[in-house]
């Protein structure tokens, strides 16, 4: 659904680093305990979890000679991180700190360096037609104004350097700088760009090797923070520990807690779920293991979510949709994209506009999807066709009585004809024809179909 390579998020940096502090306070405290029984019992609790962040969030910006001492320390860094991926250093690396004006700036000649204006225009036009953003959404400025905010470091691999940001607070800047390393070890050895941009046609799939490359140096991070002689694997999952206090944090970040949900959820998404993701890997084989994924990579977010599905080797179905041929020849109407959202995409979609319990509980029984998206003769006006196909016939049903009420949402002037039943809903909007079907665990929809065209999408959808 959105798909771009991002700057590093701030705010859950600050919630690792609170974690990382637990940890410490932990192995300090009880030497001789095992990390796990007391970790699951104290982080629980919040309460560590609760003032790190907020100290860190306060600290004021560090000197320019605390950034010229840890720039050098870099090469140092990288070398602690290459012994414990296993990934060798290839060449020497280029670092700069670089102040907020020009993480602005660079932000915005990245996003136009890595999509084109029409590329925008389509991933706004597919949120607008979904229903994730109003109408009046201006999806470049957001971004530059959320990853302005957000932006503690980042790798570029364009330019085969590392940024930090100065206002990074000292007790983040080594955290940031294994971070920013750990990628720029990713790209020396798999060209990141390339894998990054290898599915590029495919949303769900471009977000699952995003939590790959994310989720890989948020684990050899953590590995490089933790005391020996606590290993990354042998810890619980970290993903529990790190949604329980997201939400304590946003207030710090004005432009992040007032971001839509959608955005929120897939801003953290590579990181908190791409770290559960690595963990697991860990625990089967090793640092070998994940470095194995640049190689051969999920290709849904369902893998990430879920790692037995991709370690497992489960095959999980496709569905095929392909234009109606019914839209064709409509005057004014303009294919813009044929894509799929994925679990992540779904989880968004009715985390957003259900609530997040939905998300969670019927997004999760995702299995399949692909979407169609037209432009109309009128500005802000689209046509979407979907196909869905869901773990169960039940799971299908919650989804279509969801989608349903999605529907009602974004039409308040829908109205139901008499052809509607318990699993088909026909309807009329002024923005066109509405069709939503279910079949079996899957379900069909069209929305915003003229009405010279609607019953021949209509039997094209039960034809499928």
């Amino acid at each position: 659904m959105l798909r771009r390579r991002a700057p590093r998020i701030y705010l859950l940096a600050l919630l690792l680093a609170a974690f990382l502090a637990m940890l410490l306070q932990l192995s300090a405290a009880d030497q001789k305990s095992t990390a796990s029984p007391s970790l699951i019992g104290r982080a629980r609790d919040g309460r560590i979890f609760e003032r790190a962040p907020r100290a860190f969030a306060q600290a004021p910006a560090s000197s320019r000679k605390s950034f010229d001492d840890l720039l050098a320390q870099a090469d140092e860094v990288l070398r602690q991180i290459s012994d414990i991926t296993g990934l060798p250093i290839k060449r020497p690396l280029k670092k700069q700190v670089i102040s907020r004006p020009e993480v602005e700036k660079y932000i915005i000649e990245d996003l136009h360096a890595e999509m084109t204006p029409e590329e925008l225009h389509v991933q706004e036009a597919t949120l607008q037609a979904f229903g994730l953003a109003s109408r009046e959404f201006n999806l470049e400025k957001f971004l530059v104004s959320f990853y302005t905010e957000q932006a503690a470091g980042f790798y570029d691999p364009r330019r085969k350097t590392m940024f930090i940001a100065d206002w990074t607070p000292p007790e983040m800047q080594r955290m940031v700088l294994a971070h920013e390393l750990t990628h720029a070890l990713q790209d020396q050895n798999f060209d990141v760009e390339k894998f990054l941009r290898a599915a590029r046609g495919d949303d769900d799939a471009t977000n699952a090797r995003q939590a790959v490359a994310e989720g890989h140096a948020t684990a050899a991070m953590m590995q490089q923070l933790l005391p020996p002689p606590m290993e990354l694997a042998s810890l619980p999952s970290l993903e529990p520990f790190m949604a329980q206090v997201i939400h304590q944090q946003y207030e710090e970040f004005p432009a992040f807690s007032k971001a839509p949900f959608f955005f929120r959820l897939q801003a953290l998404f590579p990181y908190v779920e791409g770290l559960g993701f690595m963990q697991r890997g860990l625990q089967l084989g090793g640092w070998k293991k994940l470095n194995s994924l640049f190689v051969d990579p999920p290709n849904t977010t369902k893998e990430i979510f879920d790692p037995a599905a991709y370690f497992e080797k489960k095959a999980l179905p496709t569905v095929s949709l392909a234009p109606p041929a019914a839209l064709d020849k409509v005057p004014g109407l303009r294919l813009l994209t044929k894509n799929t959202l994925g679990e992540l995409g779904y989880d968004a979609l009715l985390g957003q506009l259900i609530s997040e319990e939905a998300g969670k509980l019927v997004g999760g029984g995702w299995l399949a999807d692909r979407y169609v998206l037209y432009e109309g003769p009128e500005e802000k006006t689209y046509t979407l066709v979907a196909r869905t196909r869901w773990s169960s016939a039940e799971t299908a049903l919650a989804f279509f009585r969801d989608y349903h009420t999605i529907l009602v949402q974004k039409y308040p002037d829908l109205t139901s004809d008499t052809r509607s039943t318990t699993d088909l809903f026909v309807g009329k909007a002024a923005h066109g024809q509405m069709m939503l079907l279910r079949r079996g665990d899957e379900v069909l929809w069209a929305e915003g179909i003229p009405l010279a065209q609607a019953d021949a999408v209509l039997s094209w959808l039960r034809s499928l």
